[in-house]
C-alpha cells in the first residue's frame, strides 16, 4: 500500500504538469502543477500507523485544537465509521490569550467549530503551507465579530494563527488534501481553551469566558460520546449540535445565527448520552471545587503558548499560557530529545510581562466564586472580504461545496471520558452512530519576505460576503486543480 500511494502521487504530478502544459502557458497554473511542497506523499510511518487502525488513506479526517495542552491532533474515521486519534501534533506557537477571537488585531487564535473545505487549503503559502480556519463563522458574525487571515500554517511563528514547524504542516496538509480526494467535501476543525475536562473547567471556574466554553463543550460532549463529526448549526447567537427536524416535521428546519431558533429536536440516542456524560462531569466538577481546587490566574501579559518541546530547544524559552508542567526541570529534561520539525531562527517564544506578573503576585489570593457569564464584547467592523482562487478550488466547485459554516463545539479528550462513559451509553450509540450524524459540506497569493511574528498575508479562504445568508460558505472559484483532480480518479 506505501509503495502504491508513492507512485499515485507521481503519475498526479506527472498527469498534472501534462495537462496544465497542453492548456497553454499559464506561469501561476504551473507553478501549482510542480508545487513540490503540496504534492509531498502521506509519510510511510503515517500510512502503516492507518493500517494498523484500520484506516483507509483517502478515509475523512476531522481536526482538534486545544491552546492550554497546544496540540493539535489528527481524527481519522476508520472502516468501522467512526473516527480515532490518528496522531497528535505539538503546536510550536499560537497567540493571545485563552479564548475567542473577537476583533481584528487582538492577536486571538478563534476558538469554536469551523469547516474546512478544499477552497481554504493555500498550496503558496507565505509559512510553507497553510489552511484557512474559516473564521469568522455564521456564529462568530452575528455577535459582530471580526478578524481575517487566520491560519493553521508553518513557520512557527504566530498573530492570531496556530503555527506549527514545516515538516510538521506538510504532512497535516497532505492528510487534508487525500480527505478531499476521497470525497470529503470539508473537514472540521475543532479549536478549544484547553480539554474540556472537569479540572479544567474547574481550574477556569471564574474565567468571564466560561459561558462560552460550556456552550463549546456541548459539541466536544457529542463528539466524545458518539465519536462522529457532530452536525453544527446556529441560531439565536448559539451553537446547536446534531438537530434533526421533529417527528412531525415536512421538512429539515432552517437556522440563520442571528434569528430565533427553528423547532427541531436532537435523536434520543446522542442526547441520552451527553446528558449522562454531562451528570459525571458535573458532579466531579463539584467535588473539585468543594476541595478547594485553586483558580487559574488571568493573563499576566503573557502573550499566547508553545509546546514544551520546542520551547526547551529555544534559549530562554518559555511555554507561556500553555501546560509547562513546572517549566524549568521540565523543559531541561526536553532539552536532549529531538524537536518534531525545524525551529527557524526567528522564532519568538512567549514572554511574561514583568511589570503585571510583579503586580498580580501582590494581589491577595484568587477566591473561589460561581462564575457568572460575562457580556460578549462585539466589534462594530463588519467581517472583511477575501477574495482568490486556490490549488483546491475547482476540486470544491465539483463536489458541490456551498453549504452553511459548521461551527462545533469543543469535545472532551478520549482519555479523560473513556472511564467516565457509560456502557449502557456506547451500546445504544453502537447501532445508532453510522445513521444519525450526517456529513455535512462545509487564496492565493505570495506574501512578502517573513519577519519575526508578521500577520499571514493570505487569501486561502474568502471570507462569507455580507450578502450572503448566515451560515453560508463562500462561493468557490475555479483554479487549475480540475486536472489533477481528473487525472486522480
Amino acid at each position: 500500500m506505501i509503495s502504491s500511494s508513492l507512485a499515485r502521487a507521481l503519475l498526479a504530478s506527472v498527469a498534472l504538469t501534462a495537462s496544465v502544459l497542453l492548456a497553454g502557458c499559464d506561469s501561476d497554473q504551473i507553478s501549482l502543477a510542480n508545487n513540490a511542497k503540496a504534492n509531498q506523499p502521506v509519510p510511510p510511518k503515517l500510512i502503516a500507523a492507518m493500517n494498523e487502525k484500520d484506516m483507509d488513506l483517502q478515509s475523512p479526517i476531522l481536526v482538534r485544537l486545544f491552546k492550554q495542552e497546544a496540540e493539535l491532533e489528527v481524527w481519522k474515521q476508520t472502516r468501522s465509521g467512526q473516527f480515532a486519534l490518528l496522531k497528535t501534533y505539538p503546536i510550536c506557537r499560537w497567540s493571545g490569550d485563552l479564548g475567542p477571537k473577537v476583533r481584528e488585531g487582538d492577536r486571538q487564535a478563534p476558538e469554536g467549530f469551523y469547516s474546512i473545505n478544499p477552497s481554504q487549503m493555500n498550496p503558496q503559502s507565505a509559512y510553507y503551507l497553510s489552511f484557512n480556519t474559516g473564521y469568522p463563522n455564521a456564529f462568530d458574525r452575528a455577535l459582530g465579530r471580526t478578524g481575517s487571515q487566520l491560519m493553521v500554517h508553518g513557520d512557527c511563528s504566530s498573530r492570531g494563527c496556530y503555527a506549527m514547524t514545516d515538516e510538521q504542516i506538510a504532512e497535516i496538509y497532505s492528510l487534508g488534501r487525500e480527505s478531499f480526494f476521497g470525497g470529503q467535501k470539508a473537514f472540521q476543525l475543532q479549536a478549544y481553551p484547553f480539554r474540556m475536562t472537569p479540572v479544567n473547567m474547574a481550574k477556569h471556574r471564574n474565567n468571564p469566558n466560561m459561558a462560552f466554553w460550556k456552550m463549546i463543550k456541548e459539541g466536544y460532549d457529542h463528539f466524545e460520546v458518539t465519536r462522529q463529526e457532530p452536525k453544527v448549526d446556529f441560531c439565536e447567537k448559539k451553537y446547536v449540535f446534531d438537530a434533526v427536524k421533529a417527528p412531525d416535521a415536512r421538512r429539515e428546519p432552517v437556522f440563520d445565527a442571528a434569528a430565533k431558533c427553528p423547532a427541531y429536536v436532537i435523536p434520543e440516542e446522542i442526547q441520552q448520552a451527553v446528558r449522562e456524560k454531562q451528570q459525571q462531569d458535573e458532579a466531579q466538577y463539584a467535588r473539585l471545587v468543594a476541595k478547594g481546587t485553586p483558580v487559574a490566574r488571568m493573563n499576566t501579559g503573557i502573550d499566547g503558548g508553545m509546546n514544551k518541546v520546542f520551547a526547551a530547544k529555544i534559549p530562554d524559552g518559555n511555554t507561556g499560557l500553555s501546560d509547562g508542567s513546572s517549566d524549568g526541570q521540565s523543559l531541561s529534561l526536553l532539552a536532549l530529545s529531538k524537536a518534531p520539525g525545524t525551529i527557524p531562527s526567528t522564532v519568538n517564544p512567549p514572554k511574561p510581562n514583568l511589570a503585571q506578573a510583579a503586580a498580580a503576585a501582590q494581589e491577595e489570593p484568587v477566591v473561589a466564586v460561581p462564575a457568572q457569564a460575562a457580556p460578549t464584547r462585539v466589534a462594530a467592523a463588519t467581517p472583511a472580504t477575501q477574495s482568490g482562487g486556490s490549488f483546491f478550488s475547482n476540486l470544491a466547485r465539483k463536489m458541490g461545496v456551498g453549504s452553511a459554516d459548521t461551527t462545533a463545539t469543543a469535545s472532551p479528550s478520549p482519555a479523560a471520558t473513556a472511564s467516565t462513559t457509560p456502557a449502557t451509553a456506547a451500546s445504544r450509540l453502537k447501532a445508532a452512530v453510522t445513521r444519525i450524524v450526517p456529513h455535512h459540506d462545509a487564496p492565493k497569493s505570495v506574501a512578502a519576505a517573513k519577519h519575526a511574528e508578521p500577520k499571514p498575508a493570505e487569501a486561502a479562504a474568502p471570507a462569507a460576503a455580507s450578502t450572503q445568508m448566515a451560515g453560508a460558505a463562500p462561493v468557490v472559484q475555479s483554479s487549475s486543480f480540475d486536472s489533477r483532480f481528473s487525472a486522480m480518479k
